[in-house]
C-alpha cells in the first residue's frame, strides 16, 4: 500500500473508552495520527500512546466540542489529506486509499465518504439530504460512487487545503449538524460530495459514549435542539424551526413535570435538555 505519507487521520474523542478507541487505531498503525481528548483524560492518553505511535495527542482542559476540535488538529496536519474520523467509525487501510483514490479521480470534489454498515454488515445512512431539503437519515443503497448533499462528519476525506478555504467546520455548531454544514458550503461551491461504494466502514449510530446516563441524555438532547437551531440560522432559515419548537415547548414542561413526580428521571431530562436549548437559543436571538 501507497499513500501513506498523504493523509493524516484526526479524531475528537470525549470518553471513549480504550476499547471503542483500540478497534478504531487498531486499522491506522501506518497512518499518521493525531488525537484531541475534551475529556482531559491523562490516564487514557497514557495507555493509547503506550500502545500506539500517536504523532500528536492534545489534552483540552474544556470541552470545546467537535468543530471546534477537528478546526484545532487541523492546525497542526502537514499533509495533503485529511481524514476526519470519529473514534466508533472503524475503516482499515485499503478502504482509506479507495476514499483517497475516488478524491484523485474526482479533482473538483469537495469531500469524499465511505459506505457504512453496523457490526452485523447491515447497510447504515451515510449520505443523504441536507435537512432543510429532505430526511437525511434515509438509507440508500447505492450501486457506485454516489453524490449526495452531505455525507456524516463520522469519516470525511478531504484536502487541508479544501478544509481551510471553505473557512473549515462552523464553530457555532458545537456537536452536531457542523457535517452538513461543511457539505452545503462545498455544495454552494459545486464541489460534489461523494460516497464511495467500494470504501467500506463500520459505524454504528444511536450509542450513548457517556459514561454517567443522565449527563449523555442531556449532552445529547441539549446540542440536538440547540446545534438544529443554530444551523437553521446559519444557513438564513431558522424562524420556521424555531417556532415549531415553541409550539411543543408547553408541551416539554409538562412531561417534564409529570415524568418527574413519576420518577422517571431520564425522560425528565430528555424534556428539560431540550427546554434548556430552546430557552439559550431565543436568548442568543433576542440579545443579536
Amino acid at each position: 500500500m501507497k499513500h501513506f505519507e498523504k493523509i493524516t487521520i484526526q479524531i475528537v474523542i470525549y470518553e471513549e473508552t480504550l476499547e471503542t478507541i483500540s478497534k478504531c487505531l487498531n486499522n491506522l498503525k501506518k497512518f499518521k495520527v493525531i488525537i484531541l481528548d475534551n475529556a482531559n483524560n491523562y490516564k487514557l492518553k497514557n495507555e493509547l500512546t503506550k500502545k500506539y505511535k500517536i504523532h500528536k495527542y492534545i489534552l483540552e482542559k474544556k470541552n470545546i466540542g467537535y468543530s471546534k476540535g477537528h478546526n484545532k488538529i487541523a492546525s497542526f496536519v502537514d499533509t495533503e489529506y485529511l481524514l476526519i474520523l470519529n473514534a466508533d467509525c472503524i475503516i482499515n487501510e485499503r478502504n482509506i486509499f479507495s476514499l483517497y483514490e475516488v478524491h484523485q479521480n474526482n479533482l473538483n470534489c469537495g469531500v469524499v465518504g465511505p459506505t457504512t454498515y453496523d457490526k452485523n454488515n447491515n447497510l447504515t445512512f451515510n449520505g443523504g439530504f441536507l435537512p432543510e431539503n429532505g430526511n437525511k437519515f434515509k438509507i440508500t443503497n447505492i450501486e457506485g460512487n454516489t453524490c449526495f448533499q452531505s455525507i456524516l462528519g463520522s469519516s470525511m476525506l478531504l484536502r487541508k487545503e479544501d478544509f481551510l478555504k471553505i473557512g473549515m467546520f462552523d464553530e457555532r455548531l458545537f456537536l452536531f449538524y457542523s457535517d452538513d454544514d461543511l457539505c452545503r458550503k462545498f455544495k454552494n461551491l459545486k464541489k460534489p460530495v461523494i460516497q464511495a461504494f467500494n470504501a467500506k466502514a463500520i459505524h454504528t449510530h444511536g450509542i450513548n459514549k457517556v459514561k454517567n446516563i443522565f449527563k449523555g441524555i442531556f449532552l445529547k438532547e441539549f446540542y440536538m435542539t440547540f446545534d438544529e437551531l443554530q444551523y437553521y440560522l446559519i444557513s438564513g432559515n431558522h424562524q420556521d424551526k424555531f417556532y415549531k419548537l415553541k409550539s411543543k415547548i408547553l408541551n416539554y414542561y409538562i412531561k417534564f413535570f409529570i415524568n418527574l413526580c413519576l420518577f422517571k428521571i431520564n425522560k425528565s431530562i430528555f424534556y428539560i435538555s431540550r427546554i434548556i436549548a430552546y430557552n439559550k437559543f431565543r436568548k442568543k436571538i433576542r440579545d443579536k
